[in-house]
């Protein structure tokens, strides 16, 4: 798109008025609903909570990025399996699943601490030097990796009921693959909604929790917070939690640099120069560090909503802004809270199944659309040491553990993989990726949705 049709798109929504620009708003706030809200469903962290900071956090990134930058931060899948491998080792602790994940959170807080590092290191040294060693043939199986290691836990809730979920799938497909307009950026809401509906007509629903919740109250408890594990810490759980979820970063950090990328490409904007990729960076950074201490989940730029920019044309960054706001009001409802929360299982089951496999096929695009070539040896031993350890230790021992002084620490596959694959690039000679060659490419790494944008753009 021409930067002349830019900014008549961008007048044209400052002149729309309130109620246009209202609604605008509810459409961004759907479009992001139904992944957002999926991922507290998935782990268990409050679904009250996660709509508040979604709100908060896409408010803080557009102060931190001077309120140019139109993107809506919702909830990462990329951490699902960390928070899973935290509180499978805290299961071995004597810890409920409840216990163990304010462990996981503060791990998160570490990870988005990193988004830090990495954007001092851009400012330094520039973008393509930084990213010669996070290139497509380690990032690209890691996140292969993430969706495949959560495999196991789609299929086993897809068993509790198998018709509920491969509705939930059938509309998910028909959504995504015939739909048109809005029906195709909401494709895992309407799955959601219409298999939870079915399950609920044949009584597979249980909503005794639903009628006992409040209309109104506060998003959060303290004690599914990271600052409850303060008064009596397990140190052992608390450095796994920080060494096993940090690595998931990295992937999430690329996917990041091409959600920018693909804003861009979709605005004509080069969001990257300006405001910059360090300020994104730290945005999105610091914006999942303060969620999660709070026990909301890590969050993503989201490309359900650079879809509706697209589809809408209407690239003014206070529509998003609407939309964060409207999640914070919806998340001082718990009854709402609790409506997600009975969910049947077959329905997440169906879902997740469908999201799994799109992160890792996310990451077989990824090695594509870069144009990694798998027969240079270098490459092939690192994608091949990244995916074996990922996905061997996660359904051979589940963890590699050791003890360092009275500290027992346990490691997943994926955080091993990924160090492992660091080291490899860092250490094999050959190192030949470039970052910005490839728009594409760079682009490629969306696993919070599919943001539908131009092939290949150089407007900016």
């Amino acid at each position: 798109m021409q930067k002349a049709q830019i900014s008549q798109a961008v007048y044209d929504a400052r002149t729309l008025g309130r109620p246009k620009m209202l609604l605008l708003g509810f459409q961004h706030m759907f479009a992001m609903f139904g992944a957002t809200v999926l991922v507290p469903a998935l782990t268990g962290l409050s679904v009250s909570a996660t709509l508040l900071f979604a709100g908060i956090r896409t408010l803080l990134f557009h102060l931190l990025t001077k309120f140019k930058v139109p993107a809506f931060l919702g909830s990462s899948f990329a951490f699902i399996g960390g928070y899973a491998a935290i509180v499978a080792t805290g299961k071995t602790l004597g810890l409920d699943a409840p216990a163990s994940l304010p462990y996981a959170c503060l791990g998160v807080f570490f990870a988005g601490l990193l988004y830090f590092v990495l954007a001092g290191l851009f400012k330094v040294f520039g973008v393509r030097r930084v990213m010669r060693y996070f290139p497509p043939v380690v990032t690209g199986p890691i996140i292969i990796a993430i969706g495949l290691t959560l495999s196991g836990s789609a299929i086993n809730n897809c068993g509790s009921n198998w018709w509920i979920a491969l509705l939930a799938i059938a509309i998910i497909v028909f959504a995504n693959i015939w739909g048109r307009g809005m029906i195709q950026i909401i494709p895992v809401l309407l799955g959601v909604i219409g298999s939870y509906a079915v399950a609920a007509c044949f009584g597979l629903v249980d909503f005794s929790k639903v009628a006992e919740a409040a209309w109104v109250g506060l998003p959060f408890r303290m004690e599914d917070t990271a600052f409850s594990i303060l008064s009596n810490p397990n140190w052992g759980l608390v450095l796994t939690a920080i060494i096993t979820i940090i690595p998931i970063s990295l992937a999430t950090m690329i996917e990041h640099i091409g959600d920018m990328c693909a804003v861009s490409s979709t605005t004509g904007i080069n969001y990257l120069e300006d405001p910059g990729l360090h300020r994104t960076l730290i945005g999105d950074g610091l914006a999942t560090s303060l969620a999660s201490l709070f026990g909301a989940p890590a969050n993503t730029t989201y490309g359900e909503n650079t879809g509706v920019l697209n589809l809408t044309k209407v690239f003014d960054p206070r529509v998003i802004r609407i939309a964060a706001v409207l999640a914070i009001i919806f998340s001082f409802c718990p009854k709402f809270s609790a409506v997600i929360s009975a969910m049947p299982a077959a329905t997440i089951g169906g879902v997740s199944m469908v999201l799994y496999g799109m992160i890792a096929a996310v990451g077989v695009r990824n090695l594509v659309e870069n144009k990694v070539d798998l027969t240079y040896s270098r490459n092939l031993l690192i994608a091949a040491f990244v995916l074996v350890l990922a996905i061997g230790i996660n359904y051979g021992p589940g963890s590699i553990s050791f003890a360092v002084g009275s500290l027992h620490i346990s490691l997943s596959g994926l955080a091993i993989a990924a160090l492992v694959g660091i080291i490899l690039n860092a250490l094999l000679p050959g190192k030949d990726y470039e970052f910005g060659s490839s728009l594409k490419g760079d682009a490629a790494v969306n696993l919070a949705g599919s943001p539908r944008n131009p092939e290949n753009s150089n407007d900016f």
